[in-house]
């Protein structure tokens, strides 16, 4: 079986939300991993409301730090933890969401993480979600992905060291130019999607969907892995 992997960073629902709702759905995603949650006024609502009408449900993920990891049909939930990331004076609170799941006898755990613009907390922050996310791996035997939108290219040390640790699946097998941010003028890739040994990559790119609803639903094009057992 072929798990779909996706993830979205959804600049809290500010922009066309029915566009986001298509756009996800086009996404067909088993396990979504979101960035930038609603997490001011009906936080919870807005969260289930998206969760529903894609036709998925809230997995892991609470208000501070703005992560969340959905999950379709078919997909069993076996655990799920958000942690908040360590302080940074003048920075952002981040987090990472992280949902332990099962689908077709394949157990992934799956870590939804937004990294800093500030180099040493992207570094440290990466460093910390990728400890946290293999602890909640391991008692379940689960094959660690972590998912997100990263703040920086490729080539960069952050981005390196995670690929280090984890197959960066688009590099790996690439569908599309890659291209995430900005939607309406992508010109970097910045979101992506890493996997852990257990699975191979079958294809990892953007969505097949409207480019109108693309470039009204947020400010990030979303990223879906196809994984499957090895």
């Amino acid at each position: 079986m072929t798990i779909r992997v996706a993830t979205y960073n959804i600049r809290s629902m500010r922009d066309d939300v029915p566009a986001l709702v298509r756009v996800i759905r086009a996404l067909r995603p088993d396990v979504l991993c979101v960035q930038e949650v609603p997490r001011l006024w009906c936080w919870r609502r807005k969260r289930a409301r998206l969760a529903a009408e894609t036709g998925m449900i809230v997995a892991a993920g609470r208000r501070r730090g703005g992560m969340a990891v959905l999950t379709g049909p078919g997909v069993r939930v076996l655990s799920a933890e958000t942690h908040l990331l360590s302080f940074r004076l003048f920075l952002e609170r981040r987090a990472v969401a992280i949902a332990v799941v099962e689908a077709d006898g394949l157990r992934l755990g799956v870590a939804s993480v937004h990294l800093d613009l500030d180099v040493a907390a992207r570094a440290l922050h990466a460093a910390e979600a990728i400890t946290l996310l293999e602890a909640a791996a391991e008692p379940y035997d689960a094959v660690p992905v972590l998912a997100g939108d990263i703040n920086e290219h490729a080539d960069r040390e952050t981005f390196r060291y995670i690929a280090g640790r984890l197959t960066d699946c688009y590099a790996h097998a690439p569908r599309g130019d890659g291209l995430t941010f900005t939607a309406r003028r992508p010109g970097k890739r910045i979101d992506a999607v890493f996997a852990g040994s257990g699975v191979s990559v079958v294809s990892c790119g953007g969505a097949e969907a409207d480019p109108a609803d693309l470039a009204a639903a947020t400010d990030h094009l979303p990223v879906v892995a196809e994984l499957r057992a090895s």
